[in-house]
C-alpha cells in the first residue's frame, strides 16, 4: 500500500481529508476514529493506538513516537486529549484523558501522563514528570 492509499484509507477512517504533510507510519490503531482532529505537518508513527471516543486534537506540527498510546477513555475516565503545536512525544509515551499538552513541549520515551503539561516544558523517565 502506496502512501496515498494510506491516506485515502485514513481519511475515510477519520471522516475528514488529511493535510498532505501530514504523515501516518503503519500500523496506526484507533477505536473509533471520528473523534481525532488533526492539524497539518503531523507525523504518527507506527503502533500507535488512539482511543478517542473522548476526543482527541492534535494541532500542527505534532510528532508523537512508536508505540504511543492516546486515551481519551480509560476504565471509568473520559475525556479529551489535546495537543499543542509543535509538541513531541517520544516512543511508547502513554497519554490519559483530560490531558492538555502545550506548545512545544517534549515528553521523553517511556512516559506516562496523567495531568497537564505547561507549554515548553521538558519531561523525561530520569527526571520531572506529570
Amino acid at each position: 500500500m502506496n502512501e496515498r492509499e494510506v491516506k485515502q484509507l485514513l481519511s475515510e477512517i477519520l471522516g475528514y481529508q488529511l493535510n498532505d504533510n501530514t504523515k501516518f507510519l503503519l500500523p496506526f490503531y484507533s477505536d473509533y476514529g471520528r473523534n481525532i482532529k488533526l492539524g497539518k505537518n503531523v507525523l504518527i508513527s507506527c503502533n500507535v493506538m488512539m482511543a478517542d471516543k473522548g476526543g482527541i486534537v492534535i494541532s500542527d506540527n505534532v510528532e508523537i513516537g512508536a508505540g504511543c498510546s492516546l486515551l481519551s477513555v480509560d476504565g471509568n475516565q473520559s475525556g479529551p486529549i489535546k495537543i499543542d503545536t509543535g509538541a513531541k512525544l517520544g516512543g511508547n509515551v502513554t497519554v490519559l484523558p483530560n490531558v492538555h499538552i502545550g506548545a512545544q513541549a517534549i515528553i521523553g520515551a517511556g512516559s506516562i501522563i496523567t495531568h497537564d503539561v505547561p507549554a515548553g516544558k521538558i519531561i523525561s523517565m530520569e527526571g520531572e514528570s506529570a
